[in-house]
């Protein structure tokens, strides 16, 4: 009757060895499936954007991948700590508003060797300063890069939108069409946004370079004015 009294006036230690066992397995199972599953979500993003020429967005991955947004910017953020810590040929970059896998920098060189062909001719001069106005002011017309330069940019403006580093973006309220950049030039120059264009206000050339800036311009406003170069 005694031995009755005290087994039920006190737990049994071995059930509850069972029950402290049983709960460590479940918070155990509970994290390896939540190791998994990130694994998961991590190595299909990874194959998407192997797949992938162009910058996917987030949004487009949290579809594709029907996960959330916030488990997705953590599965990229990963990703680009594995490639930066391992050491590895490639690299994830943010890019024109998506995510690319791309070719480690310093596999530059071998790349290039292994894909070698004709390459695209670089641009010129006028299609250089072309494209630099566009750039810091679009959206802009072909009228006033032409004010700007003072010369007729219509040759340059068509060699660049038929490259695909500008495309139209309307037309100005006197009818002429409007250019801005596009986000293959985003890609090219390895750019977010616009706004991660350098500063123009922090531009400081040599006093060779400003001499030749300051005459051309002094022959653009000659020009523009009518007066006669000797």
């Amino acid at each position: 009757m005694n031995a009755g009294v005290r087994v039920g006036a006190g737990a049994d230690p071995s059930i509850e060895r069972s029950e402290d066992r049983s709960a460590g397995s479940d918070a155990s199972s509970e994290r390896r499936e939540d190791r998994t599953t990130r694994a998961e979500l991590e190595r299909a993003l990874e194959a998407m954007l192997f797949l992938s020429s162009e910058p996917v967005s987030a949004q487009a991955l949290c579809v594709a991948a029907e996960a959330e947004l916030h488990e997705v910017e953590t599965g990229l953020q990963r990703l680009r700590e594995y490639y930066e810590f391992e050491r590895r040929g490639l690299v994830l970059r943010e890019l024109g508003g998506g995510w690319v896998l791309s070719s480690h920098p310093d596999a530059d060189a071998a790349a290039r060797r292994l894909f070698s062909r004709p390459r695209t001719p670089p641009l010129s001069a006028a299609q250089a300063e072309t494209l630099a106005i566009i750039a810091y002011l679009q959206p802009v017309s072909r009228p006033e890069i032409a004010r700007i330069r003072g010369v007729n940019a219509e040759s340059a403006a068509a060699t660049l939108l038929e490259r695909g580093m500008i495309e139209e973006a309307g037309r100005s309220q006197f009818g002429a069409v409007l250019y801005r950049t596009s986000e293959l030039f985003l890609r090219l120059f390895g750019l977010r946004s616009v706004g991660e264009l350098p500063d123009a206000t922090e531009f400081d050339p040599t006093p060779e370079l400003a001499a030749e800036l300051r005459e051309r311009l002094m022959r653009a406003g000659d020009a523009r004015a009518g007066i006669a170069q000797p």
